[in-house]
């Protein structure tokens, strides 16, 4: 466990600087944290409203809202949204918020997630994955994972042509760089917008599209 420490406060931090305890946060960690997430002029109007969306759907749901209802909760399009958080909703307005998209996730979705073994037609397999359904190892991830991970999803198109070239683009990426690109640079690189994405990926870029391709932050 790290800390962090702003204006003689100090907060429990993981690895990337994400808030520990949701509850912990307030005003304080997130002007402390913002230089770190490349807002270098101080947080504004537009971002506190970003923020306290976040807040407020978590504190009411106990979930993380979505980059999709975010932006048409706050009438934002993607690019000011990047303007604003230029290191990524989840790596940038999430994280000032003090929350992830793992924040109550569990307890929503876990009879839908408990199921860690998924079968080929006619071979069985055994993929390594958290009690959110993401792949722990990312190179176990094959095709029938992807495929057996929409259906487990019920995603209401199944796994299209414009699907997999989400899925490729999102691997490709990992095994050059070993990180996931933020939806801003899957956007662009895929010439679609949100309503494209979210169309294709209903339960959301993190939750859906990353976690099909077989990846997660870290």
């Amino acid at each position: 466990m790290k800390t962090f420490e702003y204006n003689n406060k100090i907060y429990n931090v993981g690895n990337k600087g994400f808030l520990l305890d949701p509850n912990d946060w307030d005003e304080n960690f997130a002007i402390g944290m913002a230089p770190k997430v490349k807002i270098r002029d101080g947080l504004k109007d537009a971002h506190w409203k970003v923020i306290y969306f976040i807040r407020n759907t978590f504190e009411k749901i106990n979930v993380c809202p979505l980059i999709y209802v975010a932006c048409k909760k706050n009438d934002l399009g993607l690019g000011e949204l990047k303007r604003l958080f230029p290191t990524g909703y989840l790596r940038g307005a999430c994280k000032l918020a003090g929350v992830t998209y793992h924040d109550g996730y569990f307890q929503q979705f876990w009879l839908e997630e408990h199921i860690v073994h998924h079968t080929r037609m006619y071979e069985r397999k055994t993929y390594h994955t958290d009690v959110q359904g993401f792949l722990i190892d990312a190179s176990e991830w094959d095709e029938n994972f992807a495929l057996h991970k929409a259906y487990e999803m019920k995603m209401p198109q199944y796994l299209t042509e414009r699907h997999w070239k989400i899925i490729y683009y999102l691997r490709k990426k990992w095994e050059e760089t070993t990180m996931v690109p933020t939806v801003y640079q899957t956007c662009e690189d895929n010439n679609i917008d949100l309503d494209i994405l979210q169309s294709l990926f209903p339960d959301g870029y993190h939750r859906g599209a990353v976690k099909i391709a077989g990846l997660q932050y870290r």
